[in-house]
């Protein structure tokens, strides 16, 4: 399991000179299952650009993203539907909780979206690690920002994954909260062999990175 950038260049950044001293944008790239990746970007550089790319979200970009060889902009969305609920699972950088629903059902939600590889009491054992137990019936409405950030992260750890993308996802966290969650994300990729793709403004020692980029 593989993803190819062939002199990817996004359309919106494509006249800005910050293109031309990228490590990812027009660049030949190949990141592998069970690679950790850092990508580190000041704002307004393309980052969350590029997770949106890489998720299939996006096409108005020059070069190729391929997964397994295919380029991303062909797949029909019965396959990328597949692949985003059996391969590449994400947090976004706006986290995309449903407000109305607790953080227990947003959580479950993506647990139940194909034969579920997370037990239901697993859950509550997470959610203890990342300090979240005591909200999970709470609307993700009336959440604080970080307590938000912790659900997106144990939501995107509920389904199957080759790759877990995750865009600013520590950013409302302190130093031991993102600590805790790094752990949490670092113990559930070595158990599926999985890789890691993540954003931020800074560089950082949360992962044991094989690739670190400065986009």
């Amino acid at each position: 399991m593989h993803f190819k950038l062939n002199n990817v260049i996004p359309a919106i950044l494509a006249d800005r000179p910050s293109v031309r001293i990228s490590g990812i944008w027009g660049q030949a790239i190949e990141w592998k299952k069970g690679d950790f990746i850092k990508i580190t970007a000041p704002s307004g550089t393309g980052k969350t650009t590029l997770v949106h790319l890489l998720y299939g979200l996006r096409k108005d970009y020059s070069g190729e993203v391929l997964y397994e060889g295919k380029n991303i902009q062909l797949i029909d969305s019965s396959e990328l539907a597949n692949l985003r609920q059996l391969h590449w699972s994400i947090v976004f950088q706006d986290l995309r909780l449903f407000p109305n629903l607790t953080a227990r059902e947003n959580i479950e939600l993506k647990r139940v979206l194909q034969n579920p590889i997370v037990r239901v009491e697993q859950i509550e054992e997470m959610a203890s690690q990342l300090g979240i137990l005591s909200i999970l019936d709470q609307q993700s409405m009336h959440c604080s920002y970080g307590e938000q950030q912790r659900v997106s992260i144990l939501r995107a750890l509920m389904q199957p994954f080759d790759f877990i993308i995750l865009d600013e996802p520590f950013s409302h966290l302190d130093n031991a909260n993102k600590k805790i969650a790094a752990a949490l994300i670092e113990a559930e990729c070595k158990k599926r062999s999985a890789g890691l793709i993540i954003t931020d403004l800074d560089k950082d020692e949360h992962f044991d990175y094989q690739v670190s980029l400065n986009l």
